[in-house]
């Protein structure tokens, strides 16, 4: 335990010594007044799927006991589209284990996510921070594995043009100042994530630099570490309210849209995936992928049509989602190959001496680093209902091993070869295509819902809305109809800037 908490960034680990899971109420109270916090945010996700706030002064010692306690009433109607005001009144009661140091505030002051709960006191059943838990529960107690995720979060940053050290068009990968402008937003983000309790595996600029007239756009990235699905989907809807919130401050805007403009490199939300049982990760057996993986692959897969009206849910995502880019448009599988919709990375599946090669000083590694090994779902974008796309993600890991034949299906899927040469014209005509917009994701959503459904997981109403909210968009045929008129998927971006 020492070893985990002697470096952890998070002020709260530090001062209590002990992990977030094991922060009780007597903590918090605390911490607030061993350290002068004035106030409370309770944090809570609404339709729009960004962060809301409501603020508490701490009146007296009794006061912050009465918070922390009961929580709070808020108008659910005003949250959700899909609760109606007749009955919208909804509790928001705080989960002790998400709180941490609000790092923008002058007045000191600590911020702790909320869970929903209905006026009988029962969590909302079509909450989506409910039903991640729901199908996390579902997943554990069908298949025995619990399941850890990270995500990708790739953004971009607007601001004037500089005319020093311009990067090459589309070569920004990796790049390093003075050739990127905006490293030193990237790393105080990455540290202010790490102090609220992101885990951080790395960040770095990606692909997409380019400019218009006087305009510079800065691809950036910040990667995290597996960590148990609903933490995952904690931090990443806090690191995205603290880029928004550094982004103002720096006086520049970001987004997280997953289409820029024509030719250029949009921007996904990548999800790595894995199955763990007693500790281990389940995804690699004797140094190769094993059959836990293939049939979660599968379970991907055969969801993937109707998990895009999760994880991309504008019209916009659809302009991202095009043949011949890093996106996938074909529903197949394979290793390091990025055009496929799951991809395995290069993993560490065995023992290696790569480090004592490049240090002649350091002796031989025997550790196996196999625990590395993830699964990458590549589709989603900024867009994406965070938690929904990750119940979605479980749910379909669970549905995996309910196929019967889901290690056939898995063997069937599997690319090894670039799918867009010439000669692979045949195999790329055999493989089943994503949705082409908002319109065909609700389609396959409604011929998918009994997955969802299952021993209930998703809510029928839920399904219902999202399934009303993507046909509302209106776009089956505007991918064709724009094809790559500049002008109009600009009006697009625009109009879905900031998206998630």
């Amino acid at each position: 335990m020492k070893d985990v908490i002697e470096m952890n960034p998070n002020p709260l680990v530090q001062y209590l010594n002990k992990l977030p899971k094991d922060f009780t109420k007597a903590d918090l109270i605390k911490y607030i007044e061993d350290k002068d916090i004035e106030m409370v945010n309770f944090r809570y996700v609404g339709w729009d799927l960004r962060l809301k706030t409501l603020n508490f002064i701490i009146n007296d010692k009794k006061h912050l006991d009465s918070i922390l306690t009961a929580g709070e009433r808020v108008d659910g109607s005003s949250l959700f589209s899909f609760i109606e005001a007749g009955s919208s009144d909804l509790y928001v009661i705080p989960r002790y284990k998400t709180a941490f140091l609000n790092p923008f505030t002058k007045i000191p002051t600590l911020d702790i996510l909320c869970s929903y709960y209905t006026k009988d006191g029962e969590p909302l059943e079509s909450s989506p921070e409910y039903i991640l838990k729901k199908a996390h529960e579902a997943l554990k107690e069908k298949t025995g594995f619990s399941f850890e995720v990270m995500g990708e979060l790739e953004y971009y940053v607007i601001s004037e043009k500089e005319d020093l050290f311009i990067a090459e068009d589309q070569k920004g990968y990796h790049e390093s100042t003075p050739f990127t402008k905006w490293g030193e937003l990237r790393t105080e983000a990455m540290h202010a994530i790490a102090m609220t309790g992101g885990n951080i595996k790395y960040a770095h600029s990606e692909v997409g630099n380019f400019s218009v007239g006087d305009i510079e756009y800065e691809q950036n990235e910040i990667e995290f570490l597996p960590v148990n699905v609903e933490d995952a989907a904690d931090q990443l809807l806090i690191a995205k309210w603290i880029l928004r919130t550094l982004a103002y401050q720096y006086g520049v805007t970001l987004t997280f849209a997953p289409k820029i403009t024509v030719g250029k490199a949009g921007s996904g939300m990548h999800i790595h995936t894995k199955l763990v049982k007693d500790g281990i990760n389940m995804m690699v057996k004797n140094g190769k992928l094993s059959n836990i993986a293939k049939k979660a692959i599968a379970g991907y897969l055969d969801l993937a049509p109707s998990l895009t009206a999760f994880g991309n849910t504008n019209p916009t995502s659809y302009f991202r989602l095009v043949p011949h880019q890093e996106a996938p448009t074909n529903i197949c599988w394979g290793d390091r190959n990025r055009s496929v919709l799951v991809r395995v990375p290069l993993g560490w599946s065995g023992k290696n001496n790569m480090i004592s090669h490049a240090n002649p000083n350091e002796p031989s590694v025997s550790e196996d680093f196999s625990d590395k090994q993830t699964v990458e779902f590549r589709c989603p974008d900024g867009s994406a209902e965070i938690h929904l796309l990750l119940a979605g993600l479980t749910v379909a890991a669970r549905h995996g091993f309910e196929m019967k034949n889901a290690l056939e299906f898995a063997e069937k899927t599997y690319v090894d070869v670039n799918i867009f040469d010439e000669k692979n014209k045949e195999r790329l005509k055999q493989l089943s295509q994503l949705p082409a917009s908002c319109w065909e994701s609700a389609e396959c959503l409604k011929k998918q819902e009994d997955i969802y459904l299952k021993y209930g997981v998703f809510t029928k109403g839920m399904l219902d809305w999202i399934i009303d909210y993507l046909k509302e968009f209106n776009d089956k045929n505007l991918r064709k109809e724009i094809n790559n008129n500049e002008k109009e998927i600009m009006k697009l971006v625009n109009k879905y800037f900031h998206c998630g």
